[in-house]
């Protein structure tokens, strides 16, 4: 099976094409402005160096959030464009557990990106990816209990957290037999509104 893996929910990209537990093509880097013009050529890119193309896909697995508002709707814009015209299917991924597939000495890892304000969108994964506390927008402190048995894993300066070590393999490996979705089906999941929404929302509550 022919995967291409799609993450830009924030500015550290992933690009990655994979065929049967082998990584053909891998971009991890930063991308910190003007990301909608430069993913369509590293894709390009990617598929110019391979013999298939990109019609030879069986599948498509995008990062559709928590994260970067833009980010996240650049990826998942992709992802629906390609699946719509190439007629492929699209497998959702979680940020946070795509942060979780980092490698860690200890019984959790913690998956956080900040939120501000004293509030993170964060997780608890075991090793195998499974969800102890499911994604959600709470404040940091509310991980507490998991804190001396966990690893913190963000991009973000956040207290106590490490970099992570993006495993884009072992995602895959995971989500090879989920559910897939049709383009229309797939959305962003930001799970909280927008400021503009909430401030339109507080509006029209007065």
């Amino acid at each position: 099976m022919k995967i291409l893996f799609l993450d830009t929910s924030s500015f550290f990209v992933t690009v990655s094409i994979v065929e049967e537990d082998k990584i053909l093509f891998l971009y991890q880097d930063s991308i910190v402005d003007d990301m909608s013009s430069k993913i369509m050529p590293i894709i390009s890119n990617a598929f110019s160096s391979l013999t298939f193309s990109i019609r030879d896909i069986d599948k498509i697995m995008v990062v559709n959030g928590p994260g970067s508002f833009t980010g996240v709707r650049i990826g998942v814009t992709i992802a629906k464009v390609l699946a719509w015209s190439l007629n492929k299917e699209i497998v959702t991924i979680s940020s946070l557990e795509y942060l979780a597939s980092s490698s860690c000495n200890t019984e959790y890892i913690i998956p956080m990106i900040d939120a501000r304000r004293g509030y993170v969108y964060g997780a608890v994964y075991d090793k195998e990816l499974n969800p102890v506390v499911s994604d959600s927008y709470q404040e940091y402190n509310s991980f507490e209990k998991y804190f001396n048995n966990g690893t913190i894993v963000s991009f973000d300066n956040l207290k106590n957290s490490n970099k992570p070590s993006l495993d884009v393999l072992k995602v895959i490996k995971k989500h090879l037999n989920s559910k897939s979705l049709n383009a229309h089906e797939v959305n962003p999941n930001y799970l909280k509104k927008t400021e503009a929404e909430e401030n339109l929302g507080r509006k029209n509550n007065d």
